[in-house]
Order: C-alpha cells, then sequence, then structure tokens
C-alpha cells in the first residue's frame, strides 16, 4: 500500500492548504467591518488596482472586441446571419470576456505585486515590526487591499465593456461595412440589464478572489527571495484557476435556468 502514500500527502496537504485559505478569508473579511479603518490605504490600493490598470484592460478590451466581431463575420456569412453580430459581441463582452479577461490581467498585475510586496515585507520581517508596533498586519496589510479589490474591479470591468463594444463596433462599421446608426441600435436593442450585472457581480467576486490570493501567499511565504518569487507566482496561478472556476459557478447561477 506503499504507492497510495503520495496520493494520500497531496490530497491531505490540499485539504489543509483549503483550511488555512479559508480562514486567512474569513479573518481578512472581518477585518474589513470592524474598525480603525485606514483610509489612505484603501485610496492608494483604489489607485493601484483600478487607475494604473486601465491601461492594460482597456487595451485587452477593445482588441478583444475588434476580434470577436472580426470573427463573428467570417462565421456568420457561411449561415447569412452578419446582423447577429451586434449581438454577439454584446452578450460576448458584458458577460464573459469582460469580467474574465480585466480579472485575468490584473491577477498577472496586481496579484503577483501584492504577493512580493506582502512576501517581502514578511521575510525582512517588516510583518513582525507592525505587530510589535501595535497595528494588526491583517487589517492594515490585507483589509484595505480586499476593500480596494471588490470596489475597483465591477469599475474596470464596466470600461471594459464599453471599450469592447466599441472595438467590435469600429471594425464592424469601418472595415465589415456595417451601417454604424444599425449597428448601434441593435446592440442597444438587444442589451439586456442582466448581461451587464452578471459581469459586474463576476467583476467584484475577481477582485475578491485576486487579492486575496496575492495577500495570502504574499503573507504565508517563507525562505527569503526564493520563497517571495514562489509566493507570487503561487498567487497569479491560483488566482487565474479560480477565476474561470468561478466564471463558471456563477453563469450557472445566473442563466442555468434559462
Amino acid at each position: 500500500m506503499n504507492f497510495l502514500q503520495p496520493i494520500g500527502h497531496v490530497v491531505l496537504d490540499f485539504f489543509a492548504t483549503t483550511g488555512r485559505l479559508t480562514l486567512f478569508a474569513i479573518d481578512g473579511v472581518t477585518h474589513c467591518f470592524r474598525p480603525p479603518f485606514y483610509g489612505r490605504m484603501i485610496v492608494r490600493q483604489m489607485v493601484e488596482i483600478g487607475y494604473f490598470s486601465l491601461p492594460v484592460v482597456g487595451l485587452t478590451a477593445i482588441f478583444t472586441g475588434m476580434v470577436l466581431a472580426l470573427q463573428s463575420y467570417t462565421g456568420f456569412a457561411r449561415f447569412s446571419a452578419e446582423a447577429a453580430i451586434a449581438n454577439v459581441v454584446v452578450v460576448a463582452v458584458t458577460r464573459e470576456l469582460g469580467p474574465v479577461l480585466a480579472g485575468l490581467m490584473v491577477a498577472g498585475r496586481v496579484g503577483a505585486a501584492m504577493a512580493a510586496e506582502i512576501g517581502t515585507m514578511r521575510v525582512t520581517e517588516q510583518i513582525d515590526a507592525l505587530t510589535t508596533l501595535s497595528t494588526n498586519p491583517m487589517k492594515y496589510l490585507v483589509a484595505p487591499r480586499l476593500i480596494a479589490g471588490v470596489a475597483m474591479l465591477p469599475i474596470l470591468v464596466l470600461i471594459a465593456d464599453i471599450i469592447g463594444v466599441l472595438g467590435g463596433f469600429l471594425v464592424a462599421s469601418y472595415k465589415l461595412g456595417f451601417n454604424p446608426t444599425n449597428y448601434l441600435q441593435s446592440t442597444w436593442n438587444f442589451m439586456e440589464v442582466e448581461d451587464v450585472v452578471s459581469g459586474l457581480v463576476k467583476a467584484a467576486v475577481f477582485g475578491f478572489i485576486v487579492t486575496l490570493m496575492g495577500c495570502y501567499h504574499g503573507y504565508t511565504s517563507r525562505g527569503g527571495a526564493q520563497g517571495v518569487g514562489a509566493a507570487t507566482t503561487n498567487a497569479v496561478v491560483t488566482a487565474s484557476i479560480l477565476i474561470l472556476c468561478f466564471d463558471y459557478i456563477l453563469t450557472e447561477m445566473f442563466f442555468a435556468g434559462k
């Protein structure tokens, strides 16, 4: 039965890590609602997560919308259904591509930076220094990032939705020969509030996941520079995987019965 031992170790390590992550998340969330609140840290993280992520999210969104319109045209032209391109673009961007791509981009940019920053503080004993100075590290380092992530990702995704639909509009109007007024009217008529709201809810969840993974892996890092590097990699990988998993779960919750 020795061949089962490695499998048992993997399973036990998985459940142990899941338990530690759950306790860490509960601790971080509770500190988000209990004073004192570090307003300056929250604003700083909002700027870092939201404003400085706008360029990469905007570029990703506009080219995604442009490619989606172009590919939809080449596919729908086989069935003489080119008129549905505007509908496909607005639904795909608002429901799926906007939240998921924005979450993945922010995970690669912000999640890695959070893990590296907090991990460096851990290995250089700055977190221990905060405790010595009677400052709760969870409240000072983790809670502001969680609040900022949940608040700023929906705003980023809303902007990404607009830019993504604009990208599809530009390709359809100036390359594929669509009437701009008819395209915009079709987009407006087909878009539903539920499509946008579901994307914003996904964005809030993805924002929580990205910041939680960055904070957790940085906070629990060990082993000097090598440990910080591993924490950074693990933060991006786990956040990306969880974003895709929760994307399916939330889609199932919103649209399973339709």
